[in-house]
């Protein structure tokens, strides 16, 4: 099946999940913590995980996938098709604000991102595309990003992040136009492809990056470890990660690694 047609086939899903997700609000939610009392999960992170776990695999059988919330694949090697998916990202924002949290999905064929999807369901804005096709919101195709230098632009870095000063987190931000924290990575991928932020930091896991890399590379960024050194899609432990433009992501990677 080629790009276009996997493409038109995820995003019927991914609308279809979004709708039953604004048809959740209007009911009690079933909410559970994970590692802390601000890391949620929700029955609607496990139903819409499910639904698109089943929908993978009722059209591509013999592709594998990775999953937040544990319904995909023990995936042990990037051969072959692999789903990676978000069922909700931002899953705090969602309980607590209704909105500012998306759904997202990338697709990767022997370890290289062909296709990434990121639906900001409350705005019904679904940014999707890759590096055969470019990358569209809804059908409007978005332009390169524009290679601004760090002093040039915000950036948007994760709460803990900012407050323990990893990785030089502070001075980073210091030399920036100033920090934003939006609580969903998915949002903040979407603020680089719009050219509204020139990076993002955070400590995350693949089903958190997998889509807005494929996304934001197609435009010209990077998207990286905080050292500089690929991303592992296979290791689903939460490791530093930067998404920036050119200019900014050399900048970063300087300032994080200083001794």
């Amino acid at each position: 099946m080629k790009v276009e047609e996997i493409s038109s086939l995820v995003k019927s899903w991914l609308i279809e999940a979004g709708t039953r997700v604004q048809n959740s609000i209007h009911h009690p939610l079933v909410i559970e913590t994970k590692t802390s009392r601000t890391d949620l999960v929700t029955n609607v992170d496990r139903k819409v995980e499910q639904f698109l776990v089943e929908k993978i695999k009722a059209y591509f059988p013999s592709d594998q996938v990775i999953g937040e919330e544990g319904f995909g694949d023990n995936v042990m090697s990037a051969k072959g098709n692999i789903w990676v998916i978000d069922p909700i990202d931002g899953t705090l924002n969602f309980v607590k604000q209704q909105e500012n949290f998306c759904i997202m999905l990338a697709y990767y064929q022997d370890g290289v991102g062909k296709l990434g999807f990121i639906y900001d369901v409350m705005k019904n804005s679904l940014y999707w595309g890759g590096a055969e096709i470019g990358v569209f919101c809804n059908d409007q195709a978005l332009p390169k990003i524009k290679n601004q230098s760090l002093e040039d632009g915000l950036v948007g870095m994760n709460s803990y992040m900012f407050q323990t000063n990893q990785q030089n987190g502070q001075e980073i931000i210091r030399q920036s136009s100033g920090v934003r924290m939006l609580g969903c990575a998915g949002i903040e991928f979407i603020q680089i492809l719009l050219g509204k932020q020139v990076a993002y930091l955070s400590s995350i896991a693949p089903w958190d990056y997998a889509a807005g890399s494929v996304l934001v590379c197609t435009l010209g960024g990077i998207v990286s470890n905080l050292d500089g050194t690929p991303l592992n899609i296979l290791n689903t432990k939460r490791v530093p990660v930067v998404c920036a433009t050119k200019r900014a992501h050399e900048q970063i990677i300087e300032y994080a690694n200083k001794v």
